[in-house]
């Protein structure tokens, strides 16, 4: 079901512009934006993917990665097809970039109420937008995030956080957490993403903050040269915004385009780290390795969160603040 988008103008000889990311599209009628599920019908921009969701599955809101957002909950995690993203070592580029209009004329039609009678009939806490960037088909994830709301259910967008200003404000009311994906320098993304641009993402990051919204950094330590520098500045940034903002330096995979390249060495990711706290950051992850991943207080070391894979146990915690201190830490329980 072909639905018209919420953010976007026309223009003349039936061209259209997206204003749904940091791309703003423009595009000639009967062609998809650079997302390819964003088209132009007949002068008209319309969704290709409201409705079709690809997943429906349930999974601790750790694997997002979320760590001091409702630990030890789970999560409804739904997906579509498209991204506005190119990203050479993408691990879910079979949905992301492979794909055609037929595959997505297949895929059921899934309303938001059944997403979220899912999620209740499951006894699960949220839901989550994730997989594939939930901007480009952000119609269909505000529908379910505001009947998700009624039903006090939260709403978590996984994301690469190249979203419009006018995206951004739409979904923000009934957006409880989001996790932002800062990728390397500018020349990293140009060369590896698309030709993006990360003013947008730091401004989005900043928004996000400022409005209040639970936020944390991901950043997938791809094997290149530099990648010391990048991850300080990355790091000074986050942490002239709040030092208290979590970071996860997640573990490359050889994988899609660059699987030629060699899985990240773990040297380099306590490397990354170590350079965070350096930073002033207080609370900071490496994804893969067990030790890396329990939450202690800034403040005295008290074990918060302890994590074993997938199965957390809140241990140290009274709300948000330690059981042995009384400090406050930045967790959403």
């Amino acid at each position: 079901m072909d639905k018209e988008t919420l953010l976007w103008k026309r223009l003349s000889d039936k061209k259209v512009q997206c204003k749904a990311c940091s791309h703003f599209c423009v595009i000639d009628e009967g062609k998809a934006g650079f997302c390819g599920v964003r088209k132009n019908l007949e002068g008209k921009l319309v969704s290709l993917v409201c409705g079709k969701a690809l997943t429906k599955t349930i999974d601790p809101i750790e694997k997002k990665p979320f760590f001091h957002f409702r630990p030890g909950s789970s999560c409804t995690s739904i997906s579509t097809f498209g991204c506005n993203f190119h990203c050479l070592f993408c691990q879910n580029y079979d949905i992301s970039q492979e794909f055609n209009e037929k595959m997505i004329e297949k895929v059921p039609f899934t309303p938001p109420k059944e997403i979220v009678d899912y999620t209740l009939e499951n006894s699960v806490e949220g839901i989550s937008y994730t997989y594939n960037e939930p901007t480009i088909f952000f119609e269909y994830a505000l529908e379910t995030m505001k009947l998700a709301r009624k039903k006090k259910l939260y709403n978590a967008w996984v994301s690469n956080g190249y979203m419009s200003k006018e995206t951004a404000g739409l979904i923000t009311p009934y957006l409880d957490a989001i996790d932002i994906d800062l990728k390397g320098d500018e020349k990293f993304y140009l060369d590896n993403c698309g030709g993006i641009r990360k003013k947008p993402i730091l401004e989005n990051i900043e928004y996000f903050h400022r409005k209040k919204v639970h936020l944390e950094v991901t950043d997938l330590i791809v094997p290149s040269k530099g990648r010391e520098k990048e991850i300080k500045e990355n790091c000074e940034f986050i942490a002239s915004i709040d030092k208290d903002i979590p970071v996860h330096f997640l573990r490359f995979f050889p994988m899609y385009k660059l699987d030629y390249l060699p899985a990240t060495d773990i040297s380099a990711l306590k490397k990354a780290k170590e350079i965070a706290k350096k930073a002033g950051l207080n609370y900071v992850y490496i994804g893969n390795l067990h030790d890396e991943e329990n939450s202690c207080c800034k403040k005295c070391g008290n074990l918060l969160v302890r994590r074993i894979s997938y199965s957390t146990t809140v241990e140290g915690m009274k709300g948000s603040r330690c059981s042995k201190c009384g400090s406050e830490n930045n967790f959403s329980p």
